[in-house]
């Protein structure tokens, strides 16, 4: 039964552990969803995210100011994406996906500057890293420690997804956002700057993503490396899907994938199966999940649709 409870405690430490990036991620691309942008370059944003924030923890040894610059790096590449979309009506899908080429390869060619042509950030220690919120309170290897000892970033992502709740079915910019991503022309015979909410909703999403790989490089790892991300930027933005566009659906599909990657943590500590098929189990998770429930999604009706403001 001790074991039993024990192997509970470290699944849930290991949904907790995967979870945050994907939710800050996902809970971007839902905003910038519902705005009527697809935002296919989460992954490009989580990337640059993550280096800046290992880079500046690394220099600064300020986990926070570290945190929050990993956001602002994602929001500056979000900028160039809401330029291309919403100012010159570009292909949103070939935007992002040029985003998912240029965002690593400038994180990449940073990097070898400034650590002595080296692909990865030197590591980071002490209080450049983020610190668990209840560090030394319950003893080491019991469940609660494993449950509770996680860091605030953490916890501060799923309060987001209150805020994001509140802001989307509460309030006025929230009624705006959801028109603006059904019925842009609508909106604009009303008065309300469909280009300027685009661009809001765009920069939070790339912020949003910059906290997630910045998340990823402050605690979950102790370093940037060009294979951080492993495409947990796309598998937030199967999570959106399969959340139906919501912040509270978004959370429980991102719950479900950090799920499976606590099942390849548990599974690979055993050394039973090969560690090679152990590594399918998230992205296999992510494909049944698309494949059983995309269809039932419904994507807001201007999403992906370039606006052109009649004349």
């Amino acid at each position: 039964m001790d074991e039993l409870i024990k192997n509970l405690g470290l699944l849930i430490n290991a949904t907790l552990v995967a979870t945050p990036p994907l939710l800050y991620a996902a809970l971007g691309s839902c905003l910038s969803e519902r705005s009527g942008v697809v935002n296919i370059g989460i992954e490009g944003m989580m990337t640059v995210g993550a280096f800046v924030g290992a880079t500046v923890g690394y220099f600064t040894q300020n986990a926070i100011l570290a945190f929050l610059c990993g956001g602002l790096a994602g929001a500056l590449i979000a900028v160039i994406h809401a330029i291309a979309c919403v100012s010159g009506n570009a292909d949103q899908t070939i935007t992002g996906t040029a985003i998912n080429f240029l965002a690593p390869g400038l994180a990449l060619f940073v990097s070898r500057i400034i650590f002595d042509d080296s692909t990865d950030t030197a590591p980071i220690t002490g209080a450049g890293r983020l610190h668990k919120l209840f560090d030394g309170v319950f003893p080491a290897g019991s469940f609660w420690n494993n449950v509770l000892n996680v860091h605030i970033a953490c916890y501060l992502c799923f309060l987001l997804v209150l805020v994001m709740w509140f802001l989307f079915y509460k309030t006025r910019f929230g009624l705006r956002l959801r028109a603006v991503g059904e019925h842009p022309q609508a909106c604009d015979t009303l008065g309300i700057n469909v280009s300027k909410v685009r661009y809001i909703c765009v920069i939070l999403s790339g912020f949003l993503a910059g906290l997630g790989g910045s998340y990823v490089t402050l605690a979950t790892v102790n370093q940037f490396r060009p294979s951080v991300i492993v495409g947990q930027g796309f598998i937030a933005i199967s999570a959106v899907i399969f959340g139906k566009f919501t912040p509270h659906g978004a959370m429980l599909a991102c719950l479900l994938f950090g799920f499976s990657s606590g099942v390849k943590v548990l599974t690979s500590a055993g050394n039973v199966v090969s560690p090679n098929l152990i590594s399918m189990i998230p992205y296999l998770a992510t494909i049944l999940a698309l494949v059983l429930f995309v269809g039932k999604a419904r994507v807001p009706a201007a999403s992906g649709k370039p606006y052109v403001k009649s004349k």
